[in-house]
């Protein structure tokens, strides 16, 4: 087994390597997208290229079940995967950003990008497999530490840095280099040799002797865990309604101030790459604050802050539509509120959905729930350019921040639910 330095470092860099194309998609592509001139329709579109991560738990088993004894069974997933995230971003280098307006280009693009992501959350699954089998108990906060900064330091360097180099470097540099930041994170588990996981095997093995009913048959009986008590049932439409106001707003944010003037340098230096510091910042506080506070308090608390910051959106885009010359001071810091308040939401979230797994499905659990989220985040994603270009900015946010507030019944209901249960518990 490696040292305790090592593990966290691979782990560090298996999800810098994950996070920089999926930061230059999420953060930086909008952004590039509307400078050439496409609709928000069309950027809302981009939403589908992230439904690998909502539907990747359905082949997930597939990653659990196959791999390679010799290279090692969730690293003979990770290298290829990396290395065909480098030979992606090497091709769209010699992709002219000039044409991106060009509905044949933009759909090569659009393929390109949606097979690294579909590529990139196969090797999620692999690296999460990895952690959680390297990883003793003790080691698993830490190592999701490393997990959170790897991820968000990707998002800086391919949301937030990527946008800052186009200004100055072309579109087929700024591409490489990221390639080449894809590879040089490939090194660490290039080095590593995995241990055998042999109470796995017998598992698969298990497992590979089902039959097809049967196994229908254990995804009913493991769906029906998430219904089986009013308190589950109640989580489970958090999950459900967690993500609408981000699905929502997600494709408008950076086109917004794309058009409110601020160029490719100052999205990604102050709104990116600021926007990430301040969410490390929040994930930092949010870890205090559950020493104090229930997480059914946290979680309601920072979702009134997240909505706060949404309306503080609304004010700007509010602004431009008037005409009226913004500060750019003021666009950079309701970025950075917002991303500040997402951080401590996640937190929370990733906290309690892990309270939510049982031990003998824990990855399993995590993964699904997790997956509600993005897919519903995803759906709306896509459908919320069209709602965007109908409404316009100011109309739409504000009814997202309505939306935003409805959804708070959810949370309230579950939290209410919690604390009965608890009490009852302790009786």
């Amino acid at each position: 087994m490696p040292n305790l330095r090592q593990t966290y470092l691979l782990l560090f860099s298996l999800y810098w390597a994950q996070g920089l194309p999926v930061g230059f998609m999420t953060h930086a592509l909008p952004v590039i997208l509307r400078a050439q001139g496409v609709s928000l329709a069309h950027i809302g579109g981009f939403g589908l290229l992230m439904l690998p991560w909502s539907i990747k738990v359905f082949w997930a088993p597939l990653v659990d079940r196959f791999g390679h004894s010799y290279f090692g069974h969730y690293r003979s997933w990770i290298l290829p995967c990396q290395w065909l995230s480098v030979l992606v971003l090497i091709g769209l280098s010699f992709l002219p950003i000039e044409s991106l307006n060009h509905p044949i280009y933009l759909w090569v693009f659009f393929v390109a990008l949606l097979g690294m992501n579909l590529v990139g959350a196969t090797q999620d699954i692999a690296t999460d497999g990895l952690a959680v089998n390297i990883l003793q108990a003790k080691q698993q906060h830490w190592g999701n530490t490393f997990q959170v900064v790897g991820s968000r330091l990707g998002f800086i360097v391919g949301g937030g840095a990527i946008l800052w180099a186009l200004d100055w470097l072309d579109w087929q540099k700024t591409f490489l280099i990221l390639a080449g930041l894809v590879f040089l994170n490939t090194l660490p588990i290039l080095m590593f040799k995995e241990p055998q996981h042999a109470a796995k095997q017998v598992l698969v093995q298990a497992q590979s002797k089902m039959s097809f009913h049967a196994r229908l048959a254990a995804i009913r009986e493991y769906l029906r865990y998430f219904v089986e008590t009013p308190v589950l049932y109640a989580w489970l439409w958090v999950l459900l309604s967690f993500k609408i106001a981000d699905g929502l707003a997600g494709p408008l944010l950076k086109p917004l101030m794309v058009d409110l003037g601020l160029s490719f340098s100052q999205i990604g230096i102050y709104v990116t790459m600021l926007g990430a510091m301040a969410a490390l910042l929040g994930a930092g506080i949010a870890g205090l604050m559950l020493k104090w506070w229930s997480r059914a308090h946290a979680l309601i608390i920072f979702s009134v802050l997240k909505i706060l910051s949404l309306v503080a959106y609304a004010y700007l885009a509010e602004l431009y539509e008037q005409q009226v010359d913004v500060a750019h001071w003021l666009i950079y810091s309701i970025n950075a509120a917002e991303d500040l308040c997402s951080a401590m939401l996640l937190v929370v979230m990733l906290t309690l959905i892990m309270q939510y797994s049982r031990k003998q499905y824990a990855g399993t659990d995590f993964t699904f729930q997790v997956a509600i989220m993005a897919t519903v985040s995803g759906v709306l994603y896509t459908l919320s350019g069209m709602l965007g270009d109908a409404l316009g900015y100011a109309n739409y946010l504000l009814l997202i921040c309505v939306v935003a507030i409805l959804c708070l019944v959810t949370i309230w209901k579950w939290a209410k639910l919690a604390k009965s249960a608890h009490s009852s518990t302790l009786e």
